[in-house]
């Protein structure tokens, strides 16, 4: 058994089924995407067991299979889709199919460093579940909006009227329900009311945070700014030097930050001042406001690791 190879799974998650490749043998199966699919799956991997097994996130298809392979104790990693696609053109198949996807994430747990998938305790799973369908609700609410305001007859309107009304009451219920479940937690609310001691940071905005972010508090500045998809990348080469730029990260957490900055660049006296240093050294409006969300996220990330609110004396460094 020492000498026994590790082995390292890849998984490509349909809404129907799950495809499996195992290196470095190479075999391929397939099971269900269900209940009795994934306790198969399961019961054939805690046999192997693998060193590594990774999924890519596939718009939360794979969160039962990973809940399951967690619940099982097996080490499991999720990674961005573009990771995945870039790691396949790195690896010349142009050609796309479930197995092939499959092996490229296998490759990728072979040779990657990926970060694994800890349990998620079930009051998280319920924060993010609301979160996410208060922006739902919101985007929705947003649409109705627009169409309101281009409806070219009464009955419309009356009918677009109704249904932001019907929307209106889902997002107060749900901001409820999100409020009790932060105040049921002494963590939660004790940290929700430090963040939202920042100008510029509201009840939404802590909500967002605490939901998309749990790690706030535990990480250094330069790799929560890169959680939250605004971390500035090189691009150089040679004696070329490339713009920075921004990429991947958590999408839905970077653009309520970046309304966050927007207000903050109002209310908040150092991001104002961080902006206007900016602008006056010639910086693209966009690329301050940028800097600015990585700034506002570093003194909220200071302010989870300190247990300090605003009006305390933050490190000098923030």
């Amino acid at each position: 058994m020492g000498n026994s190879p590790s082995i390292f799974v890849g998984i490509d998650v349909a809404k129907l089924k799950l495809d499996v490749v195992l290196l470095p043998s190479g075999e391929h199966f397939q099971v269900p995407n269900s209940t009795e699919g994934l306790g198969q799956l399961v019961d054939r991997l805690n046999v192997l067991p693998p060193e590594c097994i990774v999924l890519e996130a596939s718009g939360g298809y794979e969160r039962p299979c990973v809940a399951a392979l967690v619940e099982a104790g097996l080490p499991v990693a999720v990674i961005n889709p573009r990771r995945a696609r870039d790691l396949a053109r790195g690896l010349g198949k142009r050609a796309k199919t479930d197995r092939i996807d499959a092996g490229v994430l296998a490759y990728c747990a072979q040779h990657c460093e990926v970060h694994k998938t800890v349990k998620t305790p079930e009051k998280q799973v319920q924060l993010e579940a609301l979160v996410t369908r208060r922006r739902q609700l919101v985007s929705i609410r947003s649409v109705e909006q627009t169409r309101l305001e281009q409806a070219a007859i009464n009955r419309t309107r009356n009918d677009i009227q109704e249904i932001l009304k019907i929307v209106g009451r889902h997002i107060e219920k749900i901001e409820k329900q999100i409020a009790d479940l932060i105040d049921s937690d002494d963590y939660w609310s004790g940290l929700a009311a430090r963040l939202e001691s920042v100008p510029g940071i509201g009840k939404a905005t802590a909500a967002i945070l605490l939901a998309e972010l749990p790690e706030l508090g535990t990480l250094n500045r330069q790799q929560i700014a890169a959680l939250a998809g605004v971390a500035p990348y090189h691009r150089d080469s040679g004696t070329r030097k490339g713009k920075r730029v921004i990429a991947g990260g958590r999408a839905a957490l970077r653009n309520c930050l970046y309304m966050a900055a927007l207000t903050a660049r109002t209310w908040n006296d150092k991001i104002r001042a961080f902006h206007e240093h900016l602008i006056a050294a010639g910086k693209p409006f966009k690329v301050a406001l940028v800097a600015c969300i990585r700034k506002l996220l570093t003194i909220l990330n200071q302010i989870a690791k300190t247990g300090l609110h605003w009006n305390q004396h933050l490190p000098k460094n923030v």
